[in-house]
């Protein structure tokens, strides 16, 4: 399958997928440009609605493209890791930090696997599975920030002061 046809264009994002090491990494960093462009223009709703449209026509792509290779998981395929990035950065500020935590966070979950991710990759099917366990990859690093401030809340016996940390991640964001 040639990179011109639809499916293996959108499967590799662009062909970022191709990269020769580290296909998953080089595909959630090319996919950041249009998170921030997204982001910032129409809101976080919109780069939600955006992973979620990316899921879906990323299953689609990916279900046209594994005929064409003996992989369960082709690495080249990489809409799975644009569209679990867009779901997690959706929740996030658009800035540098943000953005640089999100997905050293999401490439984390995604290459560790843990359960259900585990599951999603090893028992899921076809394209879904290919698009599933990185959607699930995503949710880890909320989970672990919402864990992380609820701990500190009842380890401190009161709500926590997330101004710092918001000032943080927001840099000079203005929403």
């Amino acid at each position: 399958m040639k990179l011109s046809h639809p499916a293996k264009l959108i499967g590799t994002w662009f062909g970022s997928g191709l990269a020769p090491k580290a296909s998953g990494t080089a595909g959630s960093i090319a996919a950041l440009p249009f998170a921030y462009l997204i982001q910032t223009q129409w809101g976080n709703g919109a780069l939600f609605l955006a992973s979620v449209i990316a899921f879906f026509v990323g299953w689609y792509a990916t279900h046209l493209y594994l005929p064409h290779t003996d992989a369960k998981d082709p690495k080249e395929i990489v809409i799975d890791e644009v569209s679990g990035q867009w779901l997690l950065l959706s929740a996030m500020y658009p800035t540098f930090t943000s953005y640089l935590i999100g997905l050293v966070l999401f490439r984390f979950f995604d290459i560790v696997k843990p359960w259900p991710v585990s599951w999603a990759d090893q028992k899921v099917p076809g394209a879904l599975g290919v698009m599933l366990d990185d959607t699930l990859a995503a949710l880890y690093p909320l989970i672990v920030m919402a864990a992380g401030v609820a701990l500190a809340s009842g380890l401190l016996g009161h709500p926590v002061n997330l101004t710092p940390l918001e000032h943080l991640l927001a840099e000079h964001h203005v929403p």
